[in-house]
């Protein structure tokens, strides 16, 4: 938990940041290159890890199969985050003050885990401050907060997921027309579409074909299973 925390409230940012600081230079190094795609990777495989880990702690849940499923959701979550942090990197350069619509992604974010109810922490200072986390990981990837059914809820997340990745390049393709002259704009809004369409094909792919089953019951062998205090408490863990 506290290393998926840490990876989105400090490598995403800095993601942004590299990116912005990035689009200014006529060249880039292979440095660079493997620093940007390494940062990508890390910020998907901190929800791969953690979303194994949960499973093996939660007894109402299958774990995760290594192999094709593991690689599928791990591609899903490298290539929407891709697609969506480029984007915002893009409405960086279109103009600094896209950081006051960041910071209404992370209130609605925020709002629909207080709205959720959760109950992580024992004190509600703290629980609010966690429901602040939650949002700030909601700017950047979908997370199933309470380990419910949130069909309808990451239908609508990745709709405006979609609208955000195809807006941003046309929109600095109007507003901006000397960026049309430079590579780094049209490799940037390839890997946006691009990874947008891959990223939910994988998405559609993994939980139609190959995401694991719950349970109909928390029975086994005829036993009831009786939730404990400590249990309850890591079901509502974020679930990715």
């Amino acid at each position: 938990m506290l290393k998926l925390f840490e990876t989105f409230l400090e490598s995403a940012p800095q993601l942004l940041l590299q990116f912005y600081i990035y689009q200014g230079h006529d060249e880039w190094s292979v440095l660079q290159y493997l620093s940007l795609v390494f940062s990508f990777f890390n910020l998907a495989w901190s929800l791969v890890d953690y979303r194994i880990s949960l499973r093996r702690c939660l007894p109402q849940s299958q774990e995760l199969p290594s192999g094709l499923p593991t690689v599928v959701y791990l591609l899903y979550k490298l290539f929407t985050i891709t697609s969506l942090t480029l984007s915002y990197s893009l409405l960086l350069i279109l103009s600094v003050y896209s950081t006051v619509g960041f910071t209404v992604l992370w209130l609605l974010g925020t709002i629909w885990a207080h709205l959720l109810q959760t109950n992580f922490c024992t004190f509600s200072i703290l629980e609010l401050l966690y429901r602040g986390v939650i949002g700030a990981i909601l700017v950047f990837s979908f997370f199933n907060v309470k380990g419910q059914n949130t069909k309808q809820e990451m239908t609508i997340y990745y709709f405006f997921c979609t609208a955000i990745n195809f807006s941003t390049p046309l929109m600095l393709f109007f507003l901006k027309p000397e960026l049309k002259a430079i590579t780094f704009f049209w490799v940037v809004s390839g890997l946006i579409y691009g990874g947008l369409l891959l990223g939910l094909v994988l998405l559609v792919s993994y939980y139609h074909f190959l995401h694991p089953k719950q349970p109909e019951s928390h029975e086994v062998d005829g036993l009831g299973w009786e939730e404990t205090p400590s249990a309850k408490r890591t079901r509502t863990f974020l679930k990715p």
